[in-house]
């Protein structure tokens, strides 16, 4: 940790192009999740958050690549990623999974995460990636600058079937990011 209270990336990271993402987004998401993050390590603890998601995608939108998400508004990371210019989303392997249950199954506002799971936070210091919070452990980490914002409306519901998801009328906010880098871990 440095003086400013970041744990900074060390040198195990390198900078690829978003089009060199090992394996398809739609597995990596959808099946070995992700962890949301939002926030400023800077100042300290209580001022970030990270959440479990199995909903996002990446492609291209206004001639960007883009990565997007979605948070439902009863979830502690929600405020983070509405006050955030960026946000993260880091990848992990296997080996993770009990981490991710976890940080799914938890709220930031009771729990310190990291400490629970073990998994060490970091701020990339330098590049395209700095200010995006990852994790040490994480395999790849996108970093994303936040461009777009939109609330589902129910009444855009083609399928009647989709509001099943929504029993308690918590309607997801998509954030659209624009991708600024994706960093690989060589180290994991």
């Amino acid at each position: 940790m440095n003086q400013r209270g970041v744990i900074p990336a060390d040198g195990g990271w390198v900078e690829k192009d978003i089009r060199e993402f090992p394996g398809s987004p739609a597995a990596r998401i959808g099946d070995g999740w992700m962890l949301i993050t939002a926030g400023n390590l800077r100042e300290g603890k209580g001022n970030w958050n990270t959440m479990t998601a199995s909903w996002g995608g990446l492609g291209v939108l206004w001639g960007r690549n883009v990565a997007f998400m979605y948070i439902r508004p009863i979830r502690y990371t929600f405020d983070f990623a509405n006050a955030a210019s960026l946000f993260t989303l880091s990848f992990f392997d296997r080996t993770y999974r009990r981490a991710l249950e976890f940080c799914g199954d938890h709220s930031g506002r009771d729990t310190d995460k990291a400490a629970e799971t073990g998994l060490t936070p970091l701020e990339f210091e330098e590049g395209k990636a700095a200010g995006g919070i990852g994790f040490r452990e994480a395999s790849e980490v996108i970093v994303c600058r936040k461009l777009y914002t939109h609330d589902f409306d129910p009444a855009g519901f083609l399928d009647p079937s989709i509001e099943t998801n929504y029993p308690k009328k918590d309607y997801h906010r998509m954030f659209i990011g624009e991708v600024l880098a994706l960093k690989v871990n060589q180290g994991v």
